[in-house]
């Protein structure tokens, strides 16, 4: 608890009013409320007091202010009460097609991939964030910090890396490092990532079937054997690190950590060198609009950053006890007041 108090010290003047909070997110029915951070951030804003609204994203649209229709981005909100039952978490309330001026603030929580319909969704909040409405994390920051690629920007903090989508480049890595990890720039939760070793005698046709044979750019990038004791996902929220963060150990025979492939959630108090890559891009990044960012670090190298849907709230939180979903709230309460 004094963790809590000491991280939300810098949050102080948060809204004393209830606020309309609208999140962006995938069909309710597929979220799993035991583990979900979204989940997580719904019900610690019902506890902040405030109205909780679901729109999925495939509601989302947009119509030309007319004489008799104000107009502007919308779409179908869901009133909901969440309750604390993880297999029964929510009742509807009511239902009906709001403009996104109708909120408070909005917050954009749909999952990966990052492709022509999330796009779509960013352009549609872009045009409600130019109506006056608080979007988080803003959907221009969204589009420009895709997970795999923003970590360029910070060559300091990262392992040997390669992208491109030249077969002959990506062999001469491999061939320098000798042991690699390949993977697609929109893949997620762990999905078709490779370990090729220099000798590996499948390498060629991976690479040629990652790359669709040349057509597709990936990264390549130095496999690092700290992976054992864990991927690390910190979470930065308005530009401050959660002093603790989720190290997702892979299983016995397993390269990849991510809970999904089988890994296992260890949560960890930040060393200082994950704490000095987070406090180098916590402010900057807060700075271009993202209030919530998940930082990827093994072996305190820097892997990816993910802005789209951060999870790992509810495994802080269970093995903890801080609590980043009531944080994240509290930090959305002080943007509501200031702005």
């Amino acid at each position: 608890m004094t963790q809590q108090l000491h991280f939300e010290r810098h949050l102080l003047g948060g809204s004393e009013r209830p606020l309309r909070l609208a999140f962006i997110i995938d069909p309710l029915d597929r979220l799993k409320a035991w583990k979900d951070s979204s989940v997580a951030l719904m019900r610690a804003a019902q506890s902040h007091g405030h109205d909780v609204f679901a729109i999925e994203a495939p509601t989302l649209g947009w119509r030309k202010p007319e004489a008799d229709h104000p107009g502007g981005s919308f779409g179908e909100a869901i009133h909901l009460h969440l309750r604390p039952d993880d297999h029964d978490w929510y009742r509807e309330t009511q239902r009906e097609w709001l403009p996104l001026k109708a909120f408070d603030a909005v917050l954009m929580r749909k999952d990966p991939p990052v492709d022509g319909e999330y796009l779509a969704a960013c352009s549609l909040l872009e045009r409600a964030e130019a109506d006056g409405v608080r979007v988080f994390n803003r959907p221009r920051a969204l589009r420009e910090h895709l997970a795999k690629l923003a970590i360029l920007e910070f060559p300091q903090f990262i392992p040997s890396t390669k992208v491109s989508r030249d077969l002959g480049r990506l062999q001469q890595f491999i061939d320098e490092q000798r042991d690699v990890i390949v993977k697609p720039l929109d893949s997620n939760s762990g999905s078709r990532i490779f370990r090729l070793h220099r000798n590996d005698p499948n390498r060629n046709v991976i690479l040629e079937t990652l790359t669709g044979n040349g057509r597709h750019t990936v990264m390549a990038q130095q496999y690092l054997q700290a992976i054992a004791q864990g991927d690390k996902r910190i979470l930065l929220i308005a530009g401050k690190a959660v002093p603790w963060c989720l190290a997702r150990i892979p299983k016995a025979g397993e390269t990849r950590g991510n809970l999904s492939a089988g890994g296992t959630g260890v949560v960890q108090e930040l060393t200082p060198g994950e704490r000095h890559i987070a406090e180098a891009l916590g402010p900057l990044l807060l700075k271009r609009g993202l209030l919530l960012v998940g930082l990827d670090l093994i072996g305190e190298r820097l892997t990816g950053i993910n802005v789209t849907s951060p999870t790992g709230m509810v495994e802080i939180r269970q093995q903890s006890g801080f609590d980043a979903a009531g944080a994240t709230i509290t930090a959305i309460e002080h943007a509501c007041a200031v702005s």
